[in-house]
């Protein structure tokens, strides 16, 4: 993620609209790394395949999506995927069931590490970073353990699972 933070009131951050859209993160405004072809590409795959899985897997799959994760903590999630019972909401307020965040070369782990635990921390139960450089993915539950994930990325409690070779033969 990029370091540039503006000092922005909440209400100003809710009433506009950035291109692209940032975090608001404790009153500070903050760019995210998006735009490069690998991340877009990932980006569309998965959420074609949450939208042509969503009767299946009983989701509805939501790509720069604003989430409140707490009081002072609004994320934009490269792809939410909240259950189909959840209700639609201008802004995330209802814990998705997955967050998924594609990781551009300019992103920073700590930086990311936030990110996770920001959506854990308000109920979401599962999240997958993915590195298109590196061609690896990780998911992270509410245990907090990131691991990299081998052979197919999935969601506890549920039919989701995607092939990790599948998402990089996008890159292909």
């Amino acid at each position: 993620m990029a370091t540039t933070a503006t000092l922005v009131p909440l209400k100003e951050y809710l009433r506009t609209t950035y291109h692209p859209d940032r975090d608001w993160v404790d009153g500070e405004l903050k760019e995210r790394n998006v735009g490069e072809g690998q991340h877009a590409t990932i980006q569309t795959f998965l959420a074609y395949l949450f939208r042509t899985q969503r009767d299946a897997w009983n989701t509805r799959a939501l790509t720069e999506q604003r989430v409140q994760t707490s009081a002072e903590h609004y994320r934009v999630a490269d792809v939410c995927v909240a259950l189909q019972s959840n209700p639609i909401e201008p802004i995330v307020r209802t814990a998705p069931l997955l967050c998924i965040e594609i990781l551009s070369k300019d992103d920073r782990m700590s930086e990311m590490q936030e990110k996770i635990e920001d959506y854990l921390g308000m109920g979401t139960r599962t999240v997958w970073v993915i590195d298109p450089q590196r061609r690896r993915a990780f998911s992270t539950d509410y245990a907090g353990l990131a691991v990299a994930v081998p052979d197919f990325l999935t969601v506890k409690g549920t039919p989701i699972q995607v092939s990790i070779e599948a998402i990089f033969a996008e890159l292909e």
